[in-house]
């Protein structure tokens, strides 16, 4: 394979930016899925409850544009592209773009650090079927996921000790951190190792915390109801807790690499009333954003392709 490298594409979920932007949205993600009607009015309602738009996109070209300059700073200088799959900018656009600028070998970062079908397999057949239906000749390495790259985990664990320090001392001992990611149905969870990353992921972070009172826990499953989907849910976790007297939760979120609808709502609005009725103090760490330790993982994970580490 050729590795002269000509750009780099971070290849995202895609969110709404504008109110009249949501159903719209909503209706394209749930084409072709057994999704509820009254669910996708439920989510609609959510992305309102928090100003009616996704800072998603935002986020992610942010991190794009610090990727840029952080891969520049290293001597690579490379463009680095957006494409969403749901949203503008679509991943056929900017694949297009990529090629007209004469792009022909590219290094592809999934912007998830756990793999499933939902969250990695799905973008690359997306990349695939667009240069495919265009016609276009670009070829893609992939970065690998960042579960367990050490600056990734670094941050999390940063991000998880600012919210020990708010808890009294005396407090945090006895506090239990909660991982939390999106639910996916059981069958493809079974036929991924996205479980395992996941578990490595929590496991490595309370070992840097050296705190190991945590658990894993789903959240923002979006089936029919009778279809059996990953569990425990974060909410009936933060009730059982409370049974057993725990007072203090911290929940990190580390199955999503920035702010979107199920950080903002069902973690920072749905599952802190569900600590409030439990009479627990809840705590929500932090995502990645645009931390420079994130954007150094990431501009590592690119600089191993670049020099064919990978």
């Amino acid at each position: 394979m050729n590795h002269d490298f000509g750009a780099v594409m971070l290849i995202g979920y895609g969110g709404p930016e504008a109110p009249d932007e949501i159903r719209p949205f909503l209706r394209r993600v749930a084409e072709g899925r057994p999704i509820p009607e009254e669910r996708l009015e439920e989510v609609a309602h959510h992305y309102e409850i928090i100003g009616g738009r996704s800072p998603l996109n935002e986020y992610t070209y942010t991190q794009a544009g610090a990727l840029e300059a952080a891969l520049s700073e290293k001597g690579l200088s490379l463009p680095v592209y957006v494409g969403m799959r749901n949203w503008n900018p679509f991943i056929a656009d900017t694949v297009k773009e990529m090629s007209e600028k004469g792009v022909k070998n590219a290094v592809g970062m999934i912007m998830a650090a756990h793999q499933c079908d939902a969250s990695w397999e799905r973008y690359q057949r997306d990349v695939e079927e667009a240069l495919t239906s265009a016609g276009l000749n670009i070829e893609f390495v992939y970065t690998p996921p960042l579960f367990n790259h050490p600056l990734f985990i670094e941050n999390s664990a940063d991000r998880v000790a600012e919210c020990i320090a708010e808890i009294p001392e005396a407090e945090r001992g006895g506090t239990t951190i909660l991982f939390s990611a999106h639910s996916i149905p059981t069958p493809m969870a079974e036929s991924s190792p996205y479980v395992e990353q996941l578990t490595e992921t929590a496991r490595l972070i309370s070992e840097r915390l050296g705190h190991n009172k945590w658990r894993l826990v789903f959240q923002s499953r979006s089936g029919r109801p009778q279809d059996p989907w990953l569990e425990p849910d974060v909410c009936d976790v933060i009730h059982e807790l409370a049974e057993e007297g725990v007072k203090n939760v911290i929940v990190q979120p580390i199955g999503f690499l920035c702010d979107h609808v199920e950080v903002l709502f069902d973690i920072g609005i749905e599952a802190k009333e569900a600590a409030d009725e439990a009479g627990i103090n809840l705590l929500r760490a932090k995502t990645m954003n645009d931390d420079p330790k994130f954007i150094a993982a990431m501009a590592e994970a690119v600089e191993d392709i670049l020099n064919g580490r990978v």
